[in-house]
């Protein structure tokens, strides 16, 4: 029994490793996992379902609707009463009922609509042993005149819709390099984590060959002993940083793990290559691709867009309103005892359907603004003021990301100029290194000397690697910034 809770405890210990995965990651990859399961990219995808559904539901409203309802059946039993100059009379009410309704309406792309309703009604009225029954269909038109000529509101709200939509598929696009940039920089910085690891654990391979070697020359007197016990303190001090450094490495893995959408238990090894692409970016050509991407601009002009639709709104609301109305309709009707049936009932009411004449009505009414103080002349004046300070802001935008494109461009140069001088230093410091070690080893130089030069070659290493790191940076900084892949010369569009 023992056994089995033990066995048992153990498996619920590594049920999550069971289901873990395993990854081996470089940049790429990690930028397509992310795209998949960050939870950012996931709320962007619905934010786009949104809009995708919402221009759905404008270009529907171009569309024929039909409805068709239907009561059957609906029995009332109880007492009506009806008032005229004799005073209240009561009767009794013992009605079976039966109707339908059917609407097939077109809207009009002038803000109006036309529609065919088809109506049938039958009521058997127990009380006074009568069947009532009824048909009607109308040919009907309804026409707003205003928006003949003034603020036409099924166009205006199908490019509203549209304008939403392209504005929720530029900011998922602006997102998605937001979200290119953060996984960058995430990866970059596990990276560096992971390169300050392997330099602790150098520097540990280091100073145990240095540690060894003094103990032997200390063994043979031709050292002191302090010099002696400072490499021993320098080998607890490269034995702790080394332990500080894996414990690091799980810390920010973890955070890693979380910024790109995966499962904390789940195994991700790195590609840690430090191999990078030289990309000259010209600035004039990084500000061009800036002003025909960047939705900031693109905001600003949907900004202006609406704005006029609102001028255009509110010019009307001051205009003279009115609305053509107009229906055809053909009834036919028919009352008999409850003890003819029903097919009887609709035949007689469908012959009396074809040969009664047809019932039409025309009409427009009209509704004249004659005096309002210059109230809506003040509205129409605010809405035009807010245009204005739109344009303004649009050519704000402009010149601050046009500046801004500039800034980064040259940063960007300047990092990569720094990063091929490091490059070249590290080799220095390197090769400065084995000399000064060599000259320990032979007794020329004491252990401070090598320590200094040690540090010299870690210092040459962290500055490269920072370097690196930031070149990296800039050109995910300035492709989100372009909507251009420098690096492929594509758009990212």
């Amino acid at each position: 029994m023992k056994k089995m809770i033990v066995f048992a405890l153990a498996l619920i210990s590594w049920y999550p490793a069971l289901f873990a995965a395993t990854y081996q990651l470089d940049l790429e990859k990690s930028i397509e996992i992310a795209k998949e399961k960050s939870f950012d990219m996931l709320r962007l995808r619905q934010d786009l379902k949104i809009a995708e559904y919402g221009l759905k539901s404008a270009v529907s409203n171009f569309k024929t609707h039909i409805d068709l309802s239907l009561e059957t059946p609906n029995f009332e039993q109880s007492v009506g009463v009806f008032k005229d100059t004799t005073g209240s009379h009561y009767y009794q009410v013992n009605e079976l009922g039966y109707n339908g309704q059917l609407v097939i309406k077109q809207p009009l792309p002038t803000d109006g609509n036309i529609s065919i309703v088809s109506r049938f009604n039958n009521v058997d009225d127990y009380y006074n042993n009568i069947r009532s029954t009824d048909m009607n269909t109308s040919l009907r038109l309804t026409q707003p005149i205003n928006s003949l000529f003034g603020y036409n509101e099924i166009k205006s709200a199908y490019k509203e819709a549209m304008l939403s939509y392209e504005q929720s598929q530029k900011s998922m696009k602006r997102e998605e390099l937001n979200l290119i940039y953060n996984v960058t920089d995430a990866f970059f910085s596990m990276i560096a984590i992971q390169k300050s690891k392997e330099l602790s654990r150098m520097n540990l391979e280091r100073q145990q060959e240095a540690y060894t070697i003094a103990k032997n020359k200390f063994d043979a007197g031709l050292i002191k002993e302090v010099d002696a016990l400072q490499m021993e303190v320098d080998l607890a001090e490269a034995k702790n940083n080394f332990d500080l450094a894996m414990v690091n490495q799980s810390s920010a893995m973890n955070k890693f793990k979380e910024v790109i959408g995966l499962e904390l238990t789940d195994s991700v090894a790195l590609s840690n290559e430090l191999t990078y692409k030289v990309v000259i970016v010209d600035p004039q050509r990084a500000v061009k691709l800036a002003m025909e991407n960047r939705l900031e601009i693109r905001e600003r002009e949907i900004q202006i867009e609406r704005t006029k639709l609102g001028i255009k709104q509110q010019k009307a609301a001051g205009m003279v309103k009115g609305s053509l109305n107009a229906y055809l309709q053909k009834t036919g009707v028919n009352a008999q005892p409850l003890s003819g049936d029903m097919n009887s009932s609709i035949n007689n009411s469908l012959k009396d359907f074809m040969n009664r004449k047809p019932n039409y009505v025309v009409g427009l009414n009209v509704t004249i603004p004659i005096l309002d103080w210059g109230d809506n002349r003040a509205r129409v004046n605010v809405q035009k003021a807010r245009l204005q300070q739109n344009l303004y802001n649009q050519e704000e935008t402009k010149r601050n990301i046009e500046s801004e494109i500039l800034n980064v461009v040259e940063e960007l140069n300047s990092s990569l100029k720094r990063l091929q001088l490091l490059e070249k230093n590290v080799l220095v410091a390197e090769k400065s290194f084995e000399i000064t070690r060599q000259r320990f080893s032979d007794g020329n130089i004491d252990s401070q000397a090598l320590a200094l030069e040690r540090e010299r070659l870690n210092t040459a290493y962290n500055s490269h690697l920072s370097a690196y790191i930031n070149y990296q940076l800039k050109l995910a900084d300035i492709m989100r910034k372009t909507f251009y892949d420098f690096q492929r010369d594509t758009s990212i569009n």
